[in-house]
C-alpha cells in the first residue's frame, strides 16, 4: 500500500512570505489569508474592489509567488538564471498565471507553468484543501524547472565535447 505525503503547510509558508517581504504586517495578513482563501465562492474582496484588475492581479501574485519560490529553492539553479510570474486578468472567465524560466547568457526562455484559474472562485473549504492546491502546483512548477535544466545540460554537454 502506497501512503501520500502530507503537504507542508502552505498557508504559513505564504503568510511568512508575505511578512517577511514587508507587504504587510503580521495580523493584516492572517486577515487577508482567510478572507480571500475561505469562504464562499465568488470572493466577494476580489469583485467588490475598487480595482478589481489590480487587486486581484495582486492576489495571484501573492499566493503563487511563495510556492514558484519554494520550487526554485528545490533546483540549483544557475546564478544567471530568472523566474518571472505573469498574470493576465479576466473578471468574468479563467484568469492566466504563467510562470516563465529565462536561464541566461541569451538561452531561450521556458515556460514552466500556465495556469488557468478564476480568481474570485479560488476559495477552500480548508487549510488541508488549500494545502493540496498548493502542493500540486509547487509540483508542476518544480518538475518544469528541473525538465528546463536537464534540455539546456544536454545541450551544453555536446558543445563541451
Amino acid at each position: 500500500m502506497q501512503t501520500s505525503a502530507v503537504p507542508r503547510n502552505w498557508i504559513a509558508y505564504i503568510f511568512d512570505s508575505l511578512v517577511a517581504a514587508g507587504s504587510m504586517p503580521t495580523w493584516e495578513a492572517n486577515a487577508y489569508l482567510t478572507d480571500n482563501l475561505f469562504g464562499d465562492s465568488p470572493n466577494p474582496n476580489l469583485h467588490g474592489a475598487k480595482a478589481p484588475y489590480e487587486t486581484t492581479s495582486q492576489f495571484l501574485h501573492r499566493i503563487y509567488s511563495p510556492i514558484v519560490e519554494a520550487a526554485t529553492r528545490a533546483v540549483a539553479l544557475p546564478e544567471s538564471s530568472m523566474i518571472q510570474i505573469f498574470t493576465d486578468i479576466s473578471l468574468i472567465g479563467n484568469s492566466a498565471v504563467l510562470v516563465v524560466y529565462y536561464p541566461g547568457e541569451n538561452q531561450p526562455h521556458q515556460l514552466l507553468l500556465l495556469d488557468g484559474v478564476r480568481a474570485w472562485e479560488l476559495v477552500f473549504p480548508d487549510a488541508a484543501a488549500f494545502n493540496v492546491w498548493a502542493e500540486e502546483r509547487y509540483g508542476w512548477v518544480k518538475t518544469a524547472l528541473e525538465s528546463a535544466l536537464s534540455r539546456a545540460a544536454a545541450e551544453v554537454a555536446p558543445a563541451l565535447a
